[in-house]
């Protein structure tokens, strides 16, 4: 098993290296602070990020299944994370909105896809790590970065509802392009503490259940 999560680590590295490639390479033409990195999979070098992606969904699954057979992850928090993974599949397979043409069916099921990808992490994130996060100290870093990501989301939530509140429209109101890639990257570096823990070696342990007994006595 821990060669599965090693397998699957190294997916995600790689995936995040593409992306990161991409954002650099076409730097002059895709604004990181304002464009979001979907916007990568409209041009000429959309199969690169859908490559990119795919590969980033297939090692977190990798790393979500190692867990499982493990019996560090229960069904809730496996569930969550390949949740995560179809999510990014989905965003891989299908482009967003290119707003030069019109909204399109593909732009809104890429929709869909990000949404579910970027809310399922951060549960699975927590609902993993929070049993182990006093006994393995990559599952607190997990849980710590599953925290962050709560934040980035209840951040750009609250913002958008002020937004609405006030007629505006609220991917202008910050920059949309900035805290995507924020919330990416705290979401990407939880599921790489989770495929670091994955793949230590061992039998895991589960966490120490204290009897009820002895615990009202105490």
């Amino acid at each position: 098993m821990e060669r599965a999560a090693r397998v699957g680590l190294g997916a995600v590295v790689a995936g995040v290296a593409v992306i990161i490639g991409l954002d650099l390479a076409y730097l002059g033409e895709v604004n990181p602070l304002r464009r979001t990195i979907s916007e990568h999979g409209l041009g000429g070098q959309g199969w690169i990020f859908g490559l990119g992606v795919g590969t980033l969904a297939l090692g977190s699954a990798a790393i979500g299944l190692s867990l499982a057979r493990r019996r560090i992850a229960g069904w809730f928090g496996t569930v969550a994370l390949l949740a995560w993974s179809v999510g990014l599949l989905i965003t891989a397979s299908f482009p967003k909105h290119d707003w030069a043409v019109g909204p399109s069916l593909s732009g809104s099921i890429h929709r869909v896809g990000s949404f579910i990808a970027f809310l399922s992490l951060p549960i699975a994130a927590l609902v993993i790590a929070r049993p182990w996060r006093h006994r393995h100290g990559m599952s607190w870093v997990a849980f710590l970065l599953g925290l962050g990501s709560v934040m980035w989301v209840a951040g750009i939530g609250a913002v958008i509802m002020l937004a609405t509140r006030n007629g505006l429209a609220w991917w202008q109101v910050m920059p949309l392009g900035l805290v995507e890639r924020g919330m990416a990257a705290t979401e990407v570096a939880a599921v790489i503490a989770l495929g670091a823990w994955a793949s230590l070696r061992g039998p895991a342990r589960a966490p120490a259940v204290v009897p009820v007994r002895e615990a009202a006595a105490g």
